[in-house]
């Protein structure tokens, strides 16, 4: 039965003095805080503290990462706990150690082994032979105090964790690990808007009588929805809050007169708008969060360019997180013009864009961060959140943008478990790629140093405004 072994300069370059050198680099910032700006873990998780339930669970049923590339193999989804009917965890668990050797290669890898061998000190490798003895032993650990939620948050070394949050919610969780004196961490909710911005999704409707109901403020005019949003923004804010976060389908952002807004907006509730309509209104919303955003100091996060649940059947069977996601091609410089045009350039205003379209790191988004004061680029993102990947970001984007329009690392994790293994991967291609910078003499080692560890913590700490 073979082992893991994870290999002390994994990701580091192969040549002798530019892998030494970015041995010091990854020294320098492996064991900062971590800053996990984005992602999707619950605020429930940490304020409930329970063990986790079993190995399935967790490495699995919960990452979309892992169950698509599953299904990319032949598993149907079901079998892999995504529909109404739950397989034992211990059979959702085989079929990962059964499918283990699609993983090669892959960022999922490089994450779940570490995750393995250094959060849950198991070595062995997953194969269809030790799928009952791998169950049995991390079955065993999970049952250990030491890998609850709230120490594995201590252990990791996490200083603040955003949540991912409805405009709707009381925000219990947020508000109960606030007033916790035994929990000494720091975990703030984002503000995510979408279904309440678009008259296009199915419910928006009924979304809207759910925002006025939590806001406390008629919806049944413009006027009034506008000042329920304002509200809630307010109430996240009041939570700690320090971010809004909107995944559309394109970067669009173009006002309408108040008046033409209004229309489409009763159109929309009486269910009378038609498609380009509800375009329209969703793109005019953008730059309204973008006002807003200049108002109370949200830092606006952009990360448009992917057509949701492609898959029909996979999405009515398996719902939203089945892992049938796919990217877009992205337009951004004439998309955002109107956006910037208003805001870009207002002190309070602050916008991360994120792309899934490598091609438009260095011929849009790093031009329009190397000229916009408001505009940061956000961390390679789902998709390209890989090593080779990570390489081609700092390419593509730091002649234009340098390294201090970046954004810092965001894990985008589901899982509070990855989010160690996330971030090391990340430093580890940060500390490559300048140590190149270094050996062909283009930056001093003493510089090299001080970007890394901005790059791993003080970047996202003040581009995320949690400082």
């Amino acid at each position: 039965m073979s082992r893991i072994e994870l290999h002390p300069d994994r990701l580091l370059p192969a040549e002798p003095e530019t892998r030494r050198i970015a041995g010091r680099l990854y020294h320098a910032a492996r064991h900062l805080p971590i800053v996990s700006a984005h992602g999707h873990v619950e605020a429930s998780l940490l304020a409930e503290d329970k063990p986790y339930s079993d190995p399935a669970s967790l490495f699995v049923v919960a990452d979309h990462v892992v169950t698509r590339l599953l299904h990319a193999h032949g598993v149907d989804l079901e079998r892999l706990g995504l529909g109404p009917k739950k397989p034992p965890p211990r059979e959702i668990w085989r079929t990962l150690c059964d499918h283990w050797w699609a993983f090669r290669g892959t960022p999922a890898r490089e994450w779940l082994e570490a995750e393995l061998v250094e959060v849950f000190g198991v070595s062995l490798r997953p194969a269809p032979e030790t799928a009952d003895r791998l169950y049995d032993e991390l079955s065993d650990k999970l049952l250990q105090p030491e890998l609850r939620p709230r120490a594995l948050y201590r252990r990791f070394g996490v200083e603040v964790l955003a949540t991912t949050d409805d405009p709707a919610g009381d925000l219990a969780a947020h508000i109960a690990l606030a007033a916790d004196p035994t929990f000494s961490g720091r975990v703030v909710p984002t503000f995510r808007p979408d279904r309440y911005l678009d008259p296009g999704e199915v419910g928006f409707a009924a979304g809207v009588a759910a925002l006025a109901g939590a806001a406390g403020i008629d919806t049944g005019s413009y006027e009034g929805y506008i000042a329920a949003l304002e509200q809630r923004r307010g109430f996240f804010a009041a939570c700690g809050a320090t971010s809004s976060d909107h995944g559309t389908p394109e970067a669009a952002a173009i006002p309408l007169p108040a008046a033409e807004a209004s229309r489409i907006y009763r159109a929309a509730l009486a269910g009378g708008a038609v498609p380009k309509e509800t375009a329209a209104f969703r793109r005019h919303m953008l730059c309204e969060m973008a006002r807003m955003s200049c108002d109370d100091g949200l830092v606006m996060q952009l990360h448009p360019g992917v057509l949701r649940n492609h898959h029909t059947a996979t999405w009515r069977a398996a719902g939203s997180d089945g892992g049938h996601d796919i990217p877009l091609a992205t337009e951004y410089t004439r998309s955002l013009r109107p956006l910037l045009e208003r805001y870009g350039t207002h002190p309070r205003f602050r916008i991360v864009v994120f792309t899934l379209d490598e091609s438009t790191l260095s011929r849009e988004l790093a031009p329009l961060a190397g000229f916009y004061p408001s505009l940061y680029l956000g961390a390679p993102w789902w998709f390209l959140d890989t090593p080779g990947a990570m390489r081609r970001y700092r390419t593509a984007v730091t002649d234009s943008a340098g390294f201090y329009k970046t954004s810092g690392f965001v894990d985008d994790a589901r899982v509070l478990c990855s989010i160690p293994a996330r971030h090391d991967v990340a430093r580890r291609c940060d500390a490559a790629y300048l140590a190149r910078l270094v050996a062909e003499h283009r930056l001093p080692e003493e510089e090299a140093l001080e970007v890394a560890t901005e790059l791993a913590y003080g970047l996202p700490r003040r581009v995320f405004r949690l400082a």
